[in-house]
């Protein structure tokens, strides 16, 4: 049985200061509870075999992978399609103002200068299909909340990206199989294609770097 190992990153400085981060070259890492939180994830896999670790290009999502993974030869990869909703103009402002924002446009609305939320789930799950279609057995991802709230929700057959799954708890492994991740794929492709009034197009190509 193929075990993807989905985890979203330890606390950040950002986290910790309220602030909304999207461009990686502005993340400023963990704060010391997001370290031990990174910590406690290796303790919590240490049990398994890790053929490969796959990122978000997020310094705080490889500094997490790192931690994790300390003392262990596992080979990684980062990749984009994994990186958080880019937010454009937002970049820098409160998490208040990124949920009132959020609040106030639909789905299918880009963030000024960014991407729509529709347009990052149809990302996450060119990232999933990807994942896919590697060949590893046991692999640990480590990205963010939003591309593993919409992978929970999407696998469990919801037409809410939103729920019933909404907290995620930082460097929590959540366990899905080979089934459940080509299930989230499908219904996050669907759900998107049916909000546009199209055919969902089936299984993304695998991309990834």
């Amino acid at each position: 049985m193929r075990i993807f190992l989905l985890s979203r990153h330890g606390e950040s400085l950002f986290n910790l200061a309220g602030v909304v981060n999207a461009d990686p070259s502005l993340d400023r890492g963990l704060s010391g509870t997001g370290q031990a939180e990174a910590k406690t994830l290796g303790d919590q896999i240490s049990g398994l075999d890790i053929d490969l670790a796959i990122t978000s290009e997020f310094p705080r999502a490889q500094e997490t992978a790192a931690i994790a993974l300390a003392g262990r030869d596992v080979p990684r990869i980062v990749w984009a399609d994994l990186n958080d909703v880019r937010i454009g103009e937002l970049e820098g402002k409160t998490l208040a103002d990124y949920r009132t924002w959020k609040r106030a446009h639909p789905r299918s609305d880009r963030f000024p200068g960014g991407e729509s939320l529709d347009d990052a789930a149809l990302r996450y799950a060119r990232g999933f299909q990807a994942l896919l279609a590697r060949p590893e057995e046991r692999v640990l991802v480590v990205c963010h909340e939003i591309p593993l709230r919409y992978a929970l929700n999407a696998a469990g057959g919801s037409d809410d990206f939103d729920g019933p799954v909404h907290e995620l708890r930082n460097a929590t492994p959540y366990l899905f199989d080979e089934p459940a991740l080509e299930r989230a794929v499908a219904q996050i492709e669907e759900l998107v294609m049916r909000a546009r009034g199209l055919e969902p197009p089936g299984a993304s190509r695998p991309s990834g770097t």
